[in-house]
């Protein structure tokens, strides 16, 4: 058993305790108390919190960092994206282990991370981060939508059973996934989070609207272009409607372009949405409406996205970005959404997110300034990983 003070705990699912203690045992946590109880390990002026949580992220094209310039849109970032993984023939492997050194560093214990290769499993199972491993497919002109969902679950079949990994099949986004293959993929997903780039450019709102401009015009450069299929004539959400994936278990990430009738609508379902706005203003997709998303009632996560897109992955750093665009967010709700928030949407509710009875004991200390008026406020000012250490590495099986 292990005991820890500090000036303050933040179990998140309540407000912050002064002065408290954290006790844990076993790898998890026994208990947290307004007082010291026992012989406990007074670690003065810092903050105690849960590991955060980067529920969006690309962990395998991390060798790209700095090497895809801002331009004008979001198409054409995805075509210079596309042009220079065409150099490679695999994702280096290096980049993926310093990415998730660098992750785990600045706090983060739990990632959502998309792959479209499945490279990234490994340096995660030799990790301490816990993952939600998304097995992206995209596919617009799929003959055979059924056999390209097949061959990614025996891809997954395949994998060494890890219990802190739950890998998933999930579609890429609207302008890349076929009808088929969003219905062949629903059919395989049971119940597990189904991440989906959604609503992330205004490119996307009008190819689904007339199957016009710059997104079906890179489908045609690429050869995937499907001169059968019919645009909707809707939004992202109404579409995703239609093909009945708007439930609990979706996550859409961005939203740059969500209305408040698309936000309402994803809020009723129970779904996620994940802001990730340093990427969005990296892509030209536009800026996050920060404050409607949590206006709306919906349940929101935050993530870095990935280092081709960001320059860093400190969650930390995303938090402050999203204090600065949404100045009259309480500083309670953005950190419930970099913990909470992230951990339900991701499906580890039960062992991450809270310092509550039970779970986990991923511990993060992050040193405080001698005083500090408002300690939540002060964890949104761009915290650097020089200032956080984890209290207690635990087996991932605890």
């Amino acid at each position: 058993m292990v005991r820890y003070r500090a000036a303050w705990v933040l179990p998140i699912d309540r407000p912050p305790v002064p002065g408290g203690t954290v006790t844990v045992e076993r790898g998890l946590i026994a208990r947290v108390d307004e007082t010291v109880i026992g012989d406990a390990d007074d670690l003065g002026s810092v903050a105690i919190l849960p590991g955060l949580v980067n529920a969006h992220t690309h962990l395998e094209l991390s060798w790209m960092r700095g090497r895809l310039p801002a331009v004008g849109s979001m198409p054409a970032w995805t075509a210079s994206l596309i042009e220079l993984r065409r150099s490679v023939s695999n994702e280096p492997v290096e980049p993926i282990i310093a990415a998730i050194a660098e992750a785990r560093a600045s706090g983060t214990g739990l990632v959502g991370d998309v792959t479209n290769t499945l490279a990234t499993y490994e340096p995660l199972a030799d990790s301490d981060l816990s993952a939600a491993v998304f097995r992206e497919l995209i596919g617009f002109s799929a003959a055979d939508p059924d056999a390209v969902v097949s061959a990614a679950a025996r891809q997954i079949h395949e994998l060494t059973p890890i219990a802190w990994l739950r890998p998933s099949i999930v579609p890429h986004a609207p302008y890349s996934v076929s009808p088929s293959l969003f219905a062949a993929i629903q059919r395989r997903a049971g119940g597990a989070p189904l991440s989906i780039h959604l609503g992330e450019s205004a490119a996307e709102i009008e190819f689904l609207r007339d199957g016009s401009g710059a997104w079906r015009t890179l489908l045609e450069s690429l050869g995937a272009w499907n001169p059968s299929w019919t645009p909707p004539g809707c939004g992202p959400v109404e579409y995703m409607d239609r093909l009945g994936l708007v439930s609990e278990n979706l996550i859409a990430v961005h939203g740059v372009q969500f209305t408040d009738d698309e936000l309402s609508r994803l809020a009723v379902a129970r779904a996620t949405i994940v802001a990730c706005p340093r990427s969005n203003r990296r892509t030209a997709a536009g800026l996050p409406p920060i404050e409607r998303f949590y206006a709306s009632g919906i349940r929101v996560a935050v993530g870095t996205d990935s280092l081709a897109s960001v320059e860093d992955l400190n969650l930390f750093a995303e938090m402050a970005e999203i204090r600065r665009l949404a100045p009259s967010v309480p500083a309670r709700a953005i950190l419930r959404s970099a913990t909470q928030g992230g951990a339900e949407a991701l499906g580890f509710a039960s062992e991450l997110g809270t310092l509550e009875p039970g779970k986990r004991a991923q511990l993060l200390a992050v040193r405080l300034p001698a005083a500090v008026a408002d300690v939540e406020e002060y964890l949104l000012s761009g915290i650097q990983p020089a200032d956080i250490r984890w209290l207690d590495i635990t087996n991932h099986e605890a």
